[in-house]
């Protein structure tokens, strides 16, 4: 896979579709990988005719690791203290438009999920210019009164690193079963593929807990999300177990027509069943848009 020298670091991404497309640029959420976007989604993308782009975040993936920042404090962060906190949303937003340039791209359409529709919203706030369209898909404003997971969703994301291969397998199938769809289940052999084929890849557990440290000091962008004029689409599954629904209705409701679709039965992934529904909304969305 090729790799782009962004702000002193080095994004991991691949490409679907057309170079002569306009570019729609796929940002993945806290601790996920770009394969987090599985191809057969993304091709669906390029066959509506965009140029698809899908990468890892700093800290993630293939892209360069900052272990060498020292640990955040999550209590702290959430009490207000923002020292320990390594970076900023504003820092993921800045590495997305940082791609752009990389990749010769002036504007893009670009589609966040979870951290990564934080991301995308940051990136509309700091450098509306620089967008088409948005597209933020069960994610949350940052307010804490909204979208707040369940229980066992909140205890899952925090469970600890596991020590072995297998145990981190294991932790992963449940995990997707945890956040799943209920209206649209998965069959264990395709979770574990999946559970299987990110550890091999890359398993970088600290970079997660960074990129959550981000997301706590980032705060409530709803004031700044009320003057943001870039076209908006906002999906959100109803049974979203980590992020509540709440979190994306406060997104559209935030951001001046905003269009909001919500899907029965869809927890925190994009399910395959629902992979062409997805992809036609938000194809829909950029093409109105326009480039």
């Amino acid at each position: 896979m090729p790799r782009a020298r962004v702000n002193g670091l080095e994004l991991e991404y691949d490409t679907f579709g057309s170079p002569t497309d306009p570019p729609l640029v796929l940002v993945m959420g806290l601790g996920a990988q770009m394969v987090t976007w599985e191809v057969g989604f993304c091709e669906l993308l390029a066959d509506g005719g965009f140029h698809v782009v899908r990468f890892d975040n700093r800290d993630i993936g293939l892209s360069t690791y900052l272990d060498d920042l020292p640990a955040p404090d999550l209590a702290a962060l959430a009490a207000g203290d923002l020292t320990t906190a390594p970076y900023l949303l504003s820092d993921l937003a800045s590495d997305v438009a940082g791609l752009f340039d990389a990749l010769g791209f002036d504007r893009a359409h670009v589609v966040g999920a979870s951290m990564g529709g934080m991301i995308v919203q940051q990136l509309a706030i700091d450098s509306p210019d620089r967008l088409l369209s948005l597209t933020s898909i069960m994610s949350t404003t940052g307010d804490p009164s909204v979208g707040h997971p369940e229980p066992a969703a909140l205890a899952g994301l925090t469970r600890p690193p596991a020590a072995t291969r297998e145990q981190a397998i294991e932790d992963g199938v449940e995990w997707f079963k945890l956040v799943g769809s209920p209206g649209h289940p998965s069959d264990e052999e395709y979770l574990r593929m999946k559970a299987t084929r990110n550890y091999d890849r890359a398993n970088h557990p600290a970079g997660g807990l960074r990129q959550a440290a981000a997301v706590v000091a980032s705060g409530d962008r709803t004031a700044k999300l009320r003057e943001v004029r870039v076209p908006t689409l906002v999906i959100h599954g109803e049974s979203d177990p980590l992020i509540n629904v709440s979190g994306g209705k406060a997104t559209a409701e935030a951001i001046p027509d905003a269009e909001l679709v919500l899907f029965p039965g869809m927890g925190h992934e994009l399910p395959r069943r629902l992979w062409p529904a997805i992809a036609d909304v938000i194809i829909g969305h950029a093409r109105k848009a326009g480039s």
